[in-house]
């Protein structure tokens, strides 16, 4: 299981009332503190919420968007997984879209040295999020492999979505139908590999 940051009503209105000043003033003290006034919060509440500073808000605001995606994901109607997938990744995008500029800033903090393991702990929840809410329930060696694919989809995904200035982000739906595509004609090729594999094993 891994790890989440601390979970409170405070810091989830902390996060979201702070996103507005992201953009000007990054994952700051300063930012922060705007957002507690804005929210009528204590402003010097900004220590005691987020000892762990900037990695700390963004491992907050990943898990808070994390579970936003959850909730809304429940609406579905899509029947096969891989549309499933898809579907929870447009809706996680459609989620952020709001925040892009506080996303890139947030990547920028996660990719110094002190934020390296926040990273990758903060992907490895949100690809976890994603198969959860598309209602996947493997529990074999494939849910690791699902994981890992979905890991190289998901990260290139949103990499392209910060530069993409299409109208409604179409230029990375398009990126994204490619690369599940790709996964598509890989995963044939996997299987059809693994049962040459188990016919060629000794009994």
């Amino acid at each position: 299981m891994i790890q989440t940051p601390e979970r409170s009503p405070e810091r989830d209105a902390a996060i979201e009332a702070m996103l507005a000043h992201v953009p000007f003033d990054g994952w700051t003290r300063k930012a922060l503190r705007l957002g507690l006034r804005d929210a009528g919060m204590a402003e010097d509440e900004a220590e005691l919420l987020f000892p762990g500073g900037a990695v700390d808000m963004v491992d907050t605001f990943c898990d808070l968007m994390d579970r936003k995606m959850e909730d809304a994901a429940a609406s579905l109607t899509e029947n096969r997984l891989s549309h499933r997938v898809k579907a929870v990744i447009r809706l996680r995008l459609d989620l952020c879209a709001p925040y892009k500029e506080a996303i890139r800033r947030a990547m920028g903090v996660l990719a110094m040295p002190q934020g390296a393991r926040t990273g990758i702990a903060c992907t490895a929840r949100t690809v976890d999020s994603i198969w959860f809410a598309a209602g996947d329930q493997s529990a074999d060696f494939s849910w690791y492999t699902k994981r890992a694919i979905l890991t190289a989809v998901y990260s290139a995904t949103l990499l392209f979505w910060l530069r993409d200035q299409s109208e409604g982000h179409v230029d990375t739906l398009a990126f994204l139908d490619r690369r599940l595509a790709g996964v598509g004609r890989t995963g044939g090729l996997r299987r059809r590999a693994e049962a040459v594999m188990g016919r060629l094993r000794p009994a």
